[in-house]
């Protein structure tokens, strides 16, 4: 199998019920068993592949999932309602009362959150550390650590994570190696650099289209089967259900990914580039003054770029308002928290995305009141886009 990722998700043909080129959509809840024998048998057996009930699986979904798992490298794949759901349901299946994990500080603040105040309730620690010290994440490794967890570009502060070294870690611990690789699909392919299981939220990249809120789990065929045990599997139980019709559209988005994501990372790379140009501190790790630059090139896919997402400082969170109010008047994008979409859109992620975490956390992971996140979308003259970008900055620095 090829290592281009276009090109598995281009090798996985599904054809539609009377012979479409997309699949059918199949929004059944439930699903006809023809005798009461057979009923019993798959409830018993849990026997893998069939449809039951669409909580349990689902056509539609299924084909969505697979195509993921195309996407992945991995042996199989389940969708969920969100990308919540989808790391939630992987790190509950993962740690139980009394397991620790150890995760990276800089992640995403609904991820945080989830680690810092709600797992605790369920007898689980979580220690935050700066993902890039091997060191110290070897330190505090003990017979109760069960999970390290990271994102392979993390939000917001763009570090890079040594996914191959962080494998060597888990393996001599025999841990598991959780990656959200929401910001760089395509970009970077986790499981290939080490990952033994790779989350997502579809909502950003992989969708594009900002019109669907979905998350993925990709891993090995033993671990996606035990999400979905209806005795004991996290995605069954906790009920984070994908919508056929929504997944039928993420996956015909998909098709797109590699031809969006190519344009996102050279749109991002411009506008990074003529940002330090005029003096700013620009989190980018296309950027040579990027801490893991010339890491992040040696875990890259060809062609893809370094993704789509960049950040600066504006020094203050007032700053950082003012300037993000007067690129939406620009028409630069939207004021907005998400990211993946075909325009470009911004947010401060110390109030929005990364608010959960406390202001003194922030301050310790150097994470500025000033900071603005920049998801570059697909604009075809980047270079009339940066001209108002560079109008508005200047109108408040």
């Amino acid at each position: 199998m090829t290592e281009n990722p276009a090109r598995r998700i281009q090798d996985y043909q599904v054809f539609g019920e009377f012979g479409e080129v997309n699949p059918s959509i199949s929004d059944g809840a439930t699903f006809t068993f023809m005798t009461a024998d057979k009923m019993t048998e798959l409830f018993s057996a849990e026997i893998e592949g069939c449809f039951l009930y669409s909580r349990h699986l689902n056509p539609s979904g299924h084909f969505l999932s697979q195509s993921l798992a195309q996407l992945e490298g991995t042996e199989d794949a389940q969708v969920m309602g969100s990308g919540m759901g989808a790391i939630t349901s992987a790190l509950m299946q993962l740690a139980k009362q009394g397991d620790e994990i150890i995760s990276s500080r800089t992640i995403y603040g609904g991820t945080y959150a989830f680690l810092k105040n709600f797992f605790p309730q369920f007898g689980v620690k979580t220690h935050f550390v700066d993902i890039t010290n091997l060191e110290l994440i070897k330190s505090l490794i003990n017979e109760n650590t069960k999970v390290l967890y990271c994102e392979s570009i993390s939000n917001p502060l763009l570090e890079v994570a040594n996914l191959p070294e962080l494998r060597k870690i888990a393996e001599e611990h025999n841990l598991t190696l959780v990656v959200d690789n929401t910001f760089s699909p395509m970009v970077i392919s986790p499981k290939k650099l080490g990952a033994h299981v790779v989350v997502y939220s579809l909502t950003k990249f992989i969708n594009g289209m900002n019109d669907a809120v979905a998350g993925a789990v990709c891993g090995d065929h033993s671990f996606i089967s035990s999400l979905k045990s209806v005795n004991d599997g996290a995605a069954m139980l906790l009920g984070p259900v994908l919508d056929p019709i929504r997944a039928s559209m993420i996956m015909k988005n998909m098709h797109t990914l590699h031809v969006r994501m190519k344009q996102h990372s050279s749109n991002a790379m411009y506008v990074a580039q003529n940002l330090e140009k005029m003096g700013l501190r620009v989190f980018y790790p296309g950027l040579p003054s990027h801490p893991q630059h010339e890491l992040m090139k040696s875990l890259m896919n060809p062609n893809y770029g370094f993704s789509g997402i960049i950040a600066f400082d504006a020094g203050t969170a007032e700053n950082a308002k003012k300037i993000m109010e007067r690129m939406q008047e620009l028409k630069v994008g939207y004021f907005a928290v998400s990211l993946g979409f075909y325009k470009t859109l911004f947010s401060s992620p110390g109030s929005s995305t990364s608010s959960e975490i406390p202001q003194e956390e922030q301050d310790a992971m150097g994470m500025s009141p000033g900071l603005v996140r920049f998801s570059v979308g697909l604009d075809d003259d980047i270079e009339e886009s940066f001209r108002r970008i560079k109008q508005a900055i200047q109108e408040v620095l």
